[in-house]
């Protein structure tokens, strides 16, 4: 397989998301799913609908780094590796991760923006590849968070 590099990377977001699971199992239901998106590109990988891939690939975590950044998580996140670079035990272990999945994330952009450069650059294919990709990646999310959203219960407040 020439994408071992892609499909590896789409494999350890996906296992970093179940990791998640693991440390916020009231949130298994919303990690799980966030790790599908990962699954989607290592089956188009291996169906060889390579340009899809490296579409979602780019266009998934970018969406997952704005919302994490909207909610906070991306800073605790930076924080917390940070510390581990200087050495010192991490404090937060669902922050340490963010981070972990934000470095993936980063790595993956950059690793499907190259490919998509080096194999689909001057074919004409960006355009519709891009609008695809956004649908898919604004229903995925869209409904993801719409789910999630309905996991709190709405309390009333009180005058």
């Amino acid at each position: 397989m020439q994408h071992r590099g892609i499909a590896t990377l789409a494999a350890a977001l996906m296992l970093s998301f179940f990791y998640l699971t693991n440390l916020e199992p009231q949130f298994f239901l919303l990690h799980f799913y966030q790790s599908l998106i990962y699954l989607v590109i290592i089956l188009m990988l291996f169906y060889f609908e390579e340009r899809y891939a490296y579409m979602l690939g780019m266009l998934a975590p970018v969406v997952w780094l704005a919302m994490t950044y909207a909610t906070g998580l991306l800073g605790g996140g930076a924080r917390q590796v940070l510390r581990l670079v200087e050495f010192h035990r991490p404090t937060n272990d669902v922050s340490l991760m963010a981070g972990v999945i934000a470095i993936l994330s980063v790595v993956m952009i950059a690793g499907c923006a190259y490919r998509w450069k080096r194999e689909y650059a001057g074919l004409h294919k960006f355009g519709k590849t891009f609008a695809v990709g956004l649908i898919v990646v604004v229903l995925y999310y869209g409904i993801l968070i719409a789910v999630f959203w309905h996991m709190f219960p709405v309390t009333a407040k009180s005058a």
